[in-house]
């Protein structure tokens, strides 16, 4: 897939598909949209056989030079697929003031999309950048470490700062905050930090319930008694006891886009199993 800047940068024509109306069970919901090229597409609308005769259709459109098209598809046997739904597609050649509106409200989505910072750029701090760079999140990656920073290659902000707290004091309301650098010192600043907002949607704190119990300590008696409830610690832990850097990331990664895409204001620190 490629990216959407490139797509409607490029000479060849564009065509956008739609999601204009949907009955009973879809793979997406209406409004969704995709944007296809000769050779390259942006988006999904569902896949399957759903999306692979949208494409060819939005492709014939554009040979045949056309400007719009609609297509009312079935989702069931008779093009081998199972939802039981029925979708209306509307297929358009995008033109240049088409193509700026596109970029202008992917600009738009992108900035409003939640930020996850990760304190920590270890094993496993790498771990999660790697997986979060895919997903609607802004990720940061923060550490006092330019040589752990460097490490990272995944397509995610680095900031090398000697004062992680105050990144969690600047990050925007509704942020999502992970825990795990090099000093268990540090993660207990850093955790304090995040919880001290009050407006985080996530505070993660790796380690075990016995370091649950040692930063709770420290919160009632260095943080003026802070509240501790809202605190994940250990993270990942309804995933498996695998201790490997990647599996933890993955079963972190899918415990804070599990909050993050609750109601606002509903999301709940996710409960861990006493040791």
């Amino acid at each position: 897939m490629i990216a959407l800047d490139r797509l409607l940068s490029g000479p060849g024509p564009v065509a956008r598909l739609r999601l204009r109306r949907v009955r009973g069970s879809s793979p997406r919901e209406a409004g969704c949209e995709m944007y296809v090229s000769e050779r390259a597409l942006h988006g999904t609308i569902g896949g399957g056989q759903l999306e692979h005769r949208a494409i060819a259709a939005a492709r014939a459109l554009l040979a045949r030079g056309d400007l719009a098209e609609t297509l009312d598809l079935p989702l069931g046997p008779e093009i081998g697929q199972c939802c039981g739904g029925r979708v209306e597609i509307a297929l358009s050649r995008m033109g240049a003031q088409d193509r700026q509106a596109a970029l202008a409200r992917a600009a738009e989505a992108a900035a409003a999309q939640p930020m996850v910072q990760i304190h920590g750029a270890g094993h496993v701090g790498r771990a999660l950048a790697d997986l979060l760079q895919h997903l609607p999140v802004r990720c940061v990656l923060v550490d006092s470490r330019a040589a752990e920073l460097a490490l990272c290659a995944a397509r995610v902000e680095t900031r090398l700062t000697p004062l992680p707290e105050l990144e969690i004091a600047t990050a925007p309301p509704d942020s999502a905050f992970i825990v795990l650098t090099h000093d268990h010192a540090l993660d207990y600043l850093c955790a304090a930090a995040a919880l001290q907002r009050n407006d985080a949607r996530y505070v993660g704190l790796i380690g075990s319930a016995t370091k649950r119990e040692k930063f709770r300590r420290f919160a009632r008696d260095q943080c003026d008694g802070l509240e501790t409830h809202a605190l994940t610690c250990p993270i990942g832990a309804q995933g498996s006891r695998d201790k490997r850097p990647e599996v933890i990331a993955a079963f972190v990664v899918a415990e804070v886009m599990a909050t993050l895409t609750h109601a606002k204001g509903a999301a709940q620190p996710v409960a861990f199993a006493a040791e």
